[in-house]
């Protein structure tokens, strides 16, 4: 018998960023990086483990904008053309510090993973959904959804259609593309609101997550903190974060990323290399950007860019090791500590960003696979498991009431609604009107139909949480902006087109061209529950 559980969740996410009507947006150089860097690692790492004989468990949500991208065949074109000329560079770099030991060194490593992410990506055609669906199928990777388009629910409850619209679209993509219902849902943001669960239950999903203060508050008092999951009264299982686990890897002052000897983010080849040479792997228009190439190591927190030392990933890899077995020795104390405290076994859910593990923290998925092979062989006293399996052998929980809440700044909902993004909710109050409006209309023809399709497609997509988030973030505004107005400004001119009975054929063609997600979408989502 272990004395508990620990469940590693990782959320993988990306807003959806295609821009088949230029040749180059920067924007979907996000997408690119993710896979570079992330998804493709965390395969490895899955393959390896699955190579040796250990059956890890691990929860991980991918949201429908990254599996609509990642499946779509003009981003992975781009991305195959993105990876090539990295592979030049790479190459070039080898080349060009032939009596540079150490950067030498570097490059050829670089080369050498590159490689491996070329084999990979050719190994599934560039169908990476279809690769983790391998690992869905032996139960290995509980994959979850999220909200369609990662709208922040509770500031949409207002308007339940809308909400409903997010769950229920993205339960059908879902089943789209891994041939069944989810289990699970990543409420977006991890916001929670009361009453959101009924839509949840309704939707068929058995869970969700939230973070550890909407347990802790919840009514009555949960008697086991967030180690164990409630129940609501509509059946659906709420997981809270732990916090102590979480910020062992998340702190910027204790966690593990900000080592001396893990890899410096923001000190990239792109931004120093002579600019002539460095001139054909950056921005089209001449702008230097990061491409991936990083030669440093954090080496001290007061450490300015210009003094970091070199890199080494060999002992890098030695100290992902390192931070492995002190994540585990910690969870043994925990899951110990709390097993008698509780009186019986805890479950400790730790969840993150997925994007953290690779591109954030470059040595992250080394840091997971040591996890799971030290977990697997050096102790007995918890075990790793994924929340559906948790679920089916532990039935019985405290029914509650939790909490309003979410994982952002101070816990609630203001890093989603304050001054620098408070202008965007009236125009997207109104659009949910206007779609719910349509909803009633039974089209006269199929280019109508067309139209109403769409309209719900661009409410979605302006809904989504990532614009109102950079907004606050300060990072990429313009591009935050630009998307929230193009979208509500699309589906203003579906609604007008609709109420004179005149919808521009040439114009449709062209949004659906772009804003092409959730291709079997039902407009009629959005009619009155």
């Amino acid at each position: 018998m272990v004395h508990g559980y620990v469940a590693l969740v990782l959320h993988a996410h990306l807003p959806f960023v295609r821009h088949p009507e230029s040749d180059y947006v920067l924007e979907e150089e996000w997408l690119f990086e993710a896979i570079t860097e992330t998804y493709i690692p965390l395969l490895h790492v899955f393959q390896g483990l699955k190579r040796d004989g250990i059956d890890f468990k691990m929860t991980m949500s991918m949201t429908p904008p990254l599996v609509s991208m990642l499946v779509d065949p003009l981003l992975q074109q781009r991305y195959d053309e993105h990876l090539a000329k990295l592979e030049e560079l790479v190459e070039k770099e080898i080349e060009y510090n032939q009596h540079n030991g150490h950067i030498r060194y570097l490059a050829e490593y670089y080369a050498e993973e590159l490689n491996k992410i070329r084999h990979t990506w050719e190994d599934y055609d560039g169908d990476l959904v279809k690769a983790f669906k391998e690992y869905l199928d032996s139960n290995n990777l509980e994959i979850i959804t999220c909200g369609a388009t990662h709208g922040y629910l509770p500031l949409m409850k207002t308007y339940p259609q809308a909400v409903w619209a997010q769950l229920k679209v993205a339960c059908d993509h879902y089943e789209e593309h891994f041939g069944r219902q989810p289990k699970g849902i990543w409420l977006p943001e991890c916001a929670y609101y009361e009453g959101v669960e009924r839509m949840i239950a309704d939707a068929g999903l058995r869970y969700c997550l939230t973070d550890g203060h909407g347990i802790l508050y919840a009514r009555p008092r949960p008697r086991f903190g967030t180690y164990a999951p409630i129940f609501t009264e509509t059946g659906v299982a709420v997981f809270g974060r732990d916090h102590e686990s979480s910020q062992q890897v998340w702190s910027s002052q204790v966690g593990y990323p900000g080592d001396p000897v893990y890899r410096e983010f923001y000190k990239d080849l792109g931004w120093e290399a002579e600019y002539e040479y460095i001139k054909p792997y950056i921005m089209p228009n001449g702008q230097r950007k990061n491409t991936g190439i990083k030669y440093h190591k954090i080496t001290s927190r007061d450490a300015g860019l210009s003094d970091k030392s070199l890199y080494d990933p060999y002992w890098a890899k030695e100290k992902a090791a390192e931070h492995a077995a002190n994540f585990m020795y910690n969870r043994e104390k925990q899951v110990e500590h709390l097993s008698h405290l509780i009186g019986r076994p805890p479950i400790v859910v730790s969840p993150y960003d997925a994007e953290l593990f690779g591109h954030w923290w470059y040595e992250g998925p080394w840091f997971i696979d040591y996890l799971f092979r030290k977990s697997w062989y050096d102790q007995d006293i918890y075990q790793m498991t994924h929340l559906a399996d948790y679920l089916r052998t532990n039935q019985t929980q405290q029914v509650c009431r939790p909490s309003q809440s979410s994982w952002g700044y101070k816990g609630f909902h203001e890093y989603w609604l304050n001054e620098t993004n408070a202008w965007v909710y009236p125009h997207l109050h109104k659009a949910a009107e206007r779609m719910i409006e349509l909803s009633y209309l039974e089209p006269a023809d199929e280019l109508e139909l067309r139209a109403l399709n769409q309209a719900a497609r661009e409410l979605l997509l302006a809904q989504s949480s990532d614009w109102a988030f950079i907004m606050r973030t300060g990072t990429m505004v313009p591009y935050a902006v630009r998307r929230t107005r193009s979208h509500l400004i699309r589906l203003n001119k579906i609604y007008d087109d609709l109420k004179i009975g005149k919808v521009d054929s040439g114009w449709l063609d062209k949004v659906e061209m772009i804003d092409n997600i959730f291709p079997n979408i039902d407009y009629r989502v959005y009619r009155p529950l």
